[in-house]
């Protein structure tokens, strides 16, 4: 009977913590907006970035999520994955605060973040999001 509490405490305490284990593996979308905000924008509107900025709201979750899967940036030029990696971050931290904020976090951490801001943000999203 003593190994009953502490089992059915251990139980529930899995149970009940399962889901913020799992929303922490699907990345920070606050820190993926922050990222897509003052870099991504940042460049996007620019007249070299195209001089348009992209919102989260242009596309649907199943678009970002291809998008993102397919790693194809600037029609197929370049890679997405490049530009959230700490090799372009050391190279615009100078200029970028977000970029210098962020220069230490892994690749893979910050992709999911940003992931995780669109696919909120985006057209069919849970709360669709502007590039204001």
């Amino acid at each position: 009977m003593k190994l009953h509490k502490p089992l059915v405490s251990a139980v529930m305490l899995c149970v009940l913590g399962a889901p913020f284990a799992a929303n922490a593996a699907d990345g920070d979308w606050k820190r993926g907006r922050v990222y897509y905000r003052m870099v991504c924008t940042v460049c996007h509107t620019t007249p070299a970035g195209g001089g348009k900025a992209i919102a989260p709201t242009s596309k649907t979750k199943a678009e970002w999520a291809a998008y993102l899967q397919a790693d194809k940036h600037n029609k197929g030029k370049d890679s997405v994955k490049y530009y959230i990696s700490k090799e372009y971050r050391a190279k615009v931290k100078a200029t970028n605060k977000a970029a210098e904020k962020y220069a230490d976090v892994p690749d893979d951490e910050l992709m999911n973040d940003i992931k995780a801001f669109v696919i909120k943000g985006a057209k069919d999203g849970d709360s669709p999001a502007g590039c204001s």
